[in-house]
């Protein structure tokens, strides 16, 4: 499959949300909400033709392993989370992470 990206600025934001700060503060203060930041931002941003959960899921999860964290959840509850964070759903930064960190382990 051909990744084909619609808006390079888009993606470039989306990417680098979960670094900005706000008077020299993380904005986002755990890793986390970086991730929900993250996945929030891909997903509904469409920087690419086709694929944005797929990437925002990925990029979320990649995010998180390097943070030494490990999601284990049922794949059913996994697409449930992407597809109400894609739909605005679930646009609560806080609410995203909550349900992250109750399926992460070091």
């Amino acid at each position: 499959m051909d990744v084909i990206v619609r808006d390079y600025g888009l993606l470039e934001s989306a990417l680098a949300r979960p670094r900005a700060s706000i008077f020299g503060q993380d904005a986002y203060p755990d890793p986390h909400v970086k991730a929900a930041a993250l996945l929030h931002s891909l997903t509904r941003n469409h920087a690419l033709v086709d694929g944005n959960k797929r990437l925002g899921w990925a990029a979320c999860r990649t995010f998180l392993a390097i943070n030494a964290q490990w999601i284990s959840a049922p794949e059913d509850d996994r697409f449930d989370l992407v597809i109400r964070v894609a739909t605005g759903a679930m646009a609560d930064l806080d609410d995203i992470a909550a349900q992250l960190r109750g399926w992460s382990h070091p």
